[in-house]
């Protein structure tokens, strides 16, 4: 069975209920949390997580629009990127 990583980045002031907001679209896509980061800097919240789907046929623009929405609700920048496409920008 093949699966599809992603990562998923989140930026924004903090408030009650980022995380769960965000982890109830990944529920509803069953997109599993493989690893997960995050940290509080004075009202800054920050998080990246790793991510993945096991489902064939994985519809990402479905998903990246829902996890738009999170975001536009939440009032902070999340970006959905593709594993290997995060590795390749980010190698030094």
């Amino acid at each position: 069975m093949t699966s599809t990583r992603f990562v998923i980045t989140v930026i924004g002031i903090d408030k009650v209920g980022i995380v769960a907001h965000i982890t109830n679209v990944l529920a509803q896509f069953e997109v599993n949390i493989v690893d997960i980061s995050q940290t509080i800097m004075e009202d800054l919240f920050t998080m990246i997580m790793l991510t993945e789907s096991k489902e064939k046929g994985f519809d990402l623009d479905a998903f990246q629009d829902a996890i738009n929405a999170a975001g536009d609700e939440l009032g902070v920048e999340i970006q959905v990127q593709k594993d290997d496409v995060f590795r390749f920008m980010h190698r030094i």
